[in-house]
């Protein structure tokens, strides 16, 4: 994965300078901090692909900072640097999750192996990885948040492999697309996939379209038809609202997950199918478990892993992306000359209560993309689509018992560095906004769209 960025952590200068010179002459991108509080920074502004850090660091050691960054950032490899003395803490790490330790000094070759291995981890492997480079399988998913970028990074390591994946998240998060976005980088990508909303078919045809039925197994059943699961064969099947499948159903979708075999409606023998299962839901599956409307035993069939799709609200700095992307491609689909969004329109879109998410905001691009007179969206057309108040921006107050760090971190992706845009939305006069900053170590140059600037 030559181009991807590495995080390296060292409070020698020395050493922090040969390193970077060397890995960015084996082709990757390299951010060198001296501190462990400086890495959690970068952290929050950008997520890397892996983490190079010393042991042995000023203030929070590394140590401490790898389980600082398997609590936020569980998927993300972390290679520790020992010198003799710190060895046995290092050892005692790779039980905790560090990927692996080297010891000082080492040599250069084994260092740019080793960052390969760890790297390798989180490659998607097979056809999706050949026909269009790292990000390929995930084109369909826009975003800049780090929290989407941790699931985005447990998908990947879980797409190489057969496990079923349980995708829980709200309407409108974009649970199918993170499902395809698993099945292009898996082995499977050359291979159907077939979705099915498991809510939206009465319960009487459910079955049917499942598993197929013979002719005459029902009235209206005039010839042979395959099921989802023969569809999808050697593929990967994504059994959307899996938490309103009726009960009978379940115990039939249970035998099929442990024989591979389905026996369409009216049959008398079974099918072999290999398919690969997804599922999602927006239900908690777990108090359903605890009201007897969702069997355990196919809970645990299908929660090999779990992983849960942030709220729009929870990637909030993701919305200007999300709506210039949705209104070029309208664009398009409305023959229309739509530039862009007037600056208070944009600013209204960010700040709106999403209880739809990203469903909810794709429909009102689409609706000022329809009503839209001029290349610019005006904040009128936004507010009319919206039809609720905006959401207002959390004070000081407020937002420091939130954490401090995520709300500043939070204004300036929104405000990409403006600080003086960023003091206004929190309210607060520059002088003390660059207070608030210098305190979380936050470089506001960090976070603007054409690279770092010294403030």
């Amino acid at each position: 994965m030559t181009g991807a960025r590495l995080l390296l952590v060292d409070d020698d200068a020395d050493l922090l300078k040969l390193l970077s010179m060397r890995l960015e002459a084996a082709g990757y991108d390299v951010t060198a901090v001296g501190s462990a509080e400086a890495a959690l920074t970068q952290l929050a502004v950008q997520r890397p692909a892996l983490v190079l850090s010393d042991v042995q660091l000023p203030g929070i050691d590394g140590l401490a900072l790898f389980d600082a960054i398997r609590e936020r950032h569980p998927a993300l490899p972390v290679i520790l640097l020992t010198a003799h003395g710190t060895i046995p803490d290092a050892v005692a790490a790779t039980a905790r999750g560090v990927y692996t330790y080297l010891t000082k000094p080492f040599d250069g070759r084994a260092l740019l192996e080793t960052i390969a291995q760890a790297l390798a981890l989180t490659a998607p492997q097979g056809p999706a990885q050949a026909q269009g480079g790292d990000s390929a399988w995930r084109e369909a998913i826009v975003s800049r948040s780090n929290v989407m970028a941790e699931v985005l990074a447990e998908a990947k390591l879980v797409a190489s492999s057969q496990a079923s994946v349980l995708i829980r998240g709200e309407s409108g998060s974009g649970k199918e697309l993170l499902a395809r976005a698993i099945h292009a980088a898996s082995p499977r990508a050359d291979r159907p996939f077939v979705a099915v909303n498991c809510g939206a078919i009465p319960e009487p045809l459910l079955e049917s379209e499942l598993f197929g039925h013979v002719k005459g197994a029902f009235t209206g059943a005039l010839s042979n038809h395959r099921g989802l699961f023969q569809a999808a064969d050697g593929g990967t099947l994504l059994l959307d609202e899996i938490g309103d499948m009726p009960l009978p159903l379940q115990v039939k979708l249970l035998r099929v997950l442990q024989e591979h075999q389905v026996r369409p409606v009216g049959a008398n023998a079974s099918v072999p199918v290999d398919v690969r299962i997804l599922s999602a839901t927006h239900r908690d599956l777990d108090a359903a478990m605890a009201e007897g409307q969702f069997r355990e035993d196919l809970y645990y069939r299908l929660n090999v892993v779990s992983l849960t799709l942030p709220t729009l609200t929870d990637r909030r700095e993701d919305i200007p992306l999300l709506a210039q992307h949705f209104l070029n491609r309208l664009a398009t689909k409305y023959d229309k000359r739509l530039n862009g969004f007037a600056p208070d329109a944009l600013k209204a879109l960010s700040m709106a209560s999403w209880p739809g998410n990203v469903r909810q905001l794709h429909n009102v691009v689409e609706q000022v993309s329809a009503l839209a007179t001029s290349p610019l969206i005006p904040l009128s057309l936004v507010q009319r689509a919206l039809r609720v108040p905006s959401m207002e921006v959390l004070n000081y107050a407020q937002a420091r018992e939130r954490f401090e760090r995520e709300y500043l971190v939070g204004l300036l992706k929104l405000t990409d560095g403006n600080v003086a845009d960023a003091a206004r939305l929190a309210d607060r006069n520059r002088t003390e906004f660059y207070r608030l900053l210098q305190r979380n170590g936050l470089n506001p140059g960090l976070f603007r769209s054409d690279g770092p600037v010294a403030e």
